[in-house]
């Protein structure tokens, strides 16, 4: 991300590889830029489009399936080889909740978009070093860049052992897609449990300007837009509302599931089906791009962490912790505090 900062000094919290917090202290004319990144002020020929159609390119289509491939891959090396020294035969380990989704998640999803040695090389960037200094890791985004191209896709050779089986693992299934290699190898609904999850949590807003003046009709009421008024959209209250979701403040893991375990689209207000009752990735245009690359993420983690661990509260009575409110409208809410977990290896 790009911040441009003029007047103040300021601080940078961030997470290196290993998950562990930082402290950068930038000085009032530095830049702090992601590597490679040119900016998006309009003046340099960038706009909204412009982008939206990049990240498309990159985060779905054929770019998708081999960024789930290598997600796995990471997912499987932070989860054992990078925190193999915690594990002792039979030893739980204890930890918070909240603090080993996100260090697993971020070293992951870091280590997919940009691979291990520009992972190694952050901290540098962060300070300020420009990319082209070292070789090894500008050449690291290059072959990423090239490895997202359309015809080497169906290239890679460094996948996992677990990643080669699942095909055959599938194959009595039909067609082998992303969506199936999870739905199938987990036994319980995790589209309605993840959407449920994200239905209570997500609290983005959306803006628009209005480019002139016009009138916004609704159902009873009407109202009256100028040129350059700012309209924001708030689906959480679209989420909350109990004419739509029954008991809307209760987690229901099967809300999204007929009772033939089939998707549920059938939502209603007003005794009239609702088009959009979901949008905790924005809508139109503004859309996440990916959002489809993320849930994906959810669907691997949890996978994964079944799989390789026995998993227990350390205390069966804790309350499910309240959401930071202070975060509305910035996306997925996080809980105000953490709760203890403890974890060891599976006797596979």
């Amino acid at each position: 991300f790009r911040l441009d900062i003029k007047k103040k000094s300021f601080t940078v919290r961030v997470l290196s590889g290993t998950g562990c917090p930082e402290m950068w202290w930038v000085p009032r004319p530095w830049r702090l830029s992601r590597p490679g990144w040119k900016g998006i002020d309009p003046a340099e020929g960038n706009t909204t489009e412009n982008f939206h159609h990049t990240f498309i390119r990159t985060l779905q289509g054929n770019a998708l399936d081999a960024l789930i491939e290598a997600m796995m891959e990471n997912l499987q090396y932070v989860m054992l080889q990078s925190r193999a020294s915690k594990f002792q035969p039979n030893t739980w380990v204890t930890e918070g909740l909240y603090t080993f989704c996100c260090q697993v998640m971020f070293e992951s999803g870091f280590l997919t978009l940009f691979e291990r040695e520009f992972d190694r090389i952050f901290p540098a960037l962060v300070a300020g070093l420009p990319i082209h200094l070292f070789k090894s890791a500008h050449s690291a985004r290059e072959k990423l860049g090239e490895a997202l191209l359309h015809k080497n896709l169906l290239k890679r050779d460094n996948l996992s052992e677990l990643v080669m089986l699942l095909p055959t693992f599938l194959l009595p299934h039909g067609h082998i897609h992303t969506d199936s290699v999870v739905t199938i190898s987990f036994p319980l609904p995790i589209d309605s449990i993840i959407k449920e999850a994200m239905r209570l949590s997500s609290a983005s807003m959306t803006f628009r300007v209005a480019k002139e003046d016009f009138t916004l009709h609704l159902e009873n009421s009407f109202y009256n837009i100028r040129k350059d008024d700012i309209v924001a959209l708030y689906p959480q209250l679209l989420h909350f509302d109990p004419e739509i979701y029954a008991d809307p403040l209760t987690f229901k893991y099967d809300r999204y599931l007929k009772e033939n375990k089939e998707e549920k689209t059938d939502f209603y207000r007003n005794g009239r089906k609702l088009k959009y009752y979901y949008m905790p990735f924005g809508a139109g245009i503004a859309k996440c791009p990916g959002r489809l690359f993320a849930v994906h993420e959810i669907k691997q983690f949890l996978v994964l962490i079944f799989s390789y661990f026995e998993i227990d509260l350390v205390d069966s009575n804790v309350q499910c912790p309240s959401l930071d409110q202070s975060r509305a409208g910035l996306g997925i809410l996080q809980p105000s505090n953490d709760i203890d977990f403890r974890y060891r290896l599976k006797c596979l």
